[in-house]
């Protein structure tokens, strides 16, 4: 399946007000919106490194919003708001001061993402003072700065393993619904599309099928996860997808992955079939190996038998020992081979944990979570603590223990 890679487009679109509001909407140039946002947001007057960071930050959550179909899958006509308690200040009209604009002409087509993942962060940030929040504190970077702190050392310390995307393509911007209605016999990468973010919703809602078969055709069975999709969220069932169920489900498919937060699951796995598999064993290989290693390796946080593969899309011998593992969790037979049943039960495990446990933790596979780096100054990564197994034994009031402070903190 194509990944839909982000680009940064030539114009933005910024409602003057709140989301719901009778505001005006105003179309700039891209660099020009971040100019302004960053003119308006921080002060030119900061150490180049703490500006060079609150301006990937900026890019990154604009960019976030446009990939996303943030506004735009809900029916608005715009991308952003210059409401700050959505989106970023802008202030239609304002000059910009001249360093930013310079820092800006050379890192707006830079953004920021998870190693691995697709989508640009939703990299939210807050004064630092008067406001806080889970993501960079804006008086916060420029204390860092004045430590010696690089641009990528201050990003690290607010929002963890990130990496910096460079030289991102630029294009006029385009919704990402293909034009014409997809139904019954309609084929190709947008279908594909469909299948994979329908696959993925049903996880949420498991009355949607989930397709055996991510092909890219719009068969019978694709044509009832759609129809059930639109009987769910009080669509006209007519198994079409147009406009309507086509921003419906990429609204649905961004809140239940929260592509849209800065905890993310990210699309890291945005190609997967989700479906069984018939058979993997020692040799096996690709994208199927690979979702079977994330899962276990969620599994391996919560179980404390099951050990932590590499997720690399090689069947070796730590994923069979994790298989085991988990098949004699399950009390399925201990073959070290992937069947169906052993495939339902680590997903549904899975499921069950993404569900509930994941939906305010870190991403997976485990990343633990970052310390300030205050080694990064001395040229070593940032220190990561990883979350404690499951201790093997119930936890109750009264109960003492080191995970219990951990499980808090």
């Amino acid at each position: 399946m194509p990944v839909v890679t982000p680009y940064v487009p030539r114009t933005i679109t910024v409602h003057l007000g709140p989301p719901d509001s009778n505001a005006a909407n105003v179309t700039v140039p891209f660099s020009d919106y971040v100019k302004n946002v960053a003119s308006s947001e921080i002060y030119p007057t900061w150490d180049e490194s703490a500006l060079r960071a609150n301006i990937l930050a900026i890019t990154s959550f604009a960019l976030n919003r446009v990939y996303t179909e943030f506004y735009r899958s809900r029916g608005n006509d715009f991308d952003i708001t210059n409401s700050t308690a959505y989106d970023q200040a802008f202030v239609n009209g304002r000059s910009f001061f001249d360093n930013i604009s310079r820092l800006v002409d050379e890192l707006f087509t830079s953004y920021l993402r998870r190693p691995g993942f697709v989508e640009p962060l939703a990299a939210k940030f807050c004064n630092g003072t008067t406001v806080t929040c889970d993501g960079l504190s804006q008086w916060g970077s420029q204390n860092l700065a004045r430590q010696g702190y690089t641009a990528p050392e201050i990003l690290t310390s607010y929002y963890g393993n990130v990496e910096i995307v460079s030289n991102a393509p630029v294009r006029s911007p385009s919704p990402s619904y293909p034009g014409t209605p997809l139904r019954r016999g309609s084929q190709g990468a947008d279908v594909t599309v469909i299948q994979v973010a329908l696959n993925r919703i049903a996880q949420n809602y498991p009355a949607i099928p989930r397709l055996d078969s991510v092909d890219g055709i719009f068969g019978p069975r694709t044509e009832a996860a759609v129809q059930r999709f639109q009987e769910i969220f009080g669509l006209s069932p007519d198994g079409i997808v147009g406009p309507a169920t086509w921003n419906a489900i990429v609204r649905l498919y961004t809140a239940v992955t929260q592509l849209n937060e800065l905890r993310s699951q990210g699309q890291q796995f945005y190609a997967i079939n989700y479906a069984a598999p018939g058979s993997l064993q020692v040799g096996s290989s690709g994208e199927k190996v690979r979702l079977l290693q994330y899962w276990l390796s969620v599994l391996s946080s919560f179980i404390s038998t099951i050990p932590a593969p590499t997720v690399d899309g090689i069947y070796g011998s730590g994923t069979r020992a994790a298989v085991l593992a988990a098949q004699r969790f399950f009390g399925l037979p201990e073959t070290g081979n992937v069947d169906n049943a052993t495939w339902e039960a680590i997903y549904n495990q899975y499921s069950g944990i993404e569900n509930t446990a994941l939906r305010s933790g870190e991403n997976f596979p485990i990343q633990g979570r970052t310390a300030v780096p205050a080694l990064a100054r001395q040229g070593r990564a940032p220190e990561k603590t990883a979350l404690t197994q499951f201790p093997g034994k119930d936890l109750a009031l009264g109960s003492r223990d080191p995970v219990v402070r951990e499980v808090v903190r």
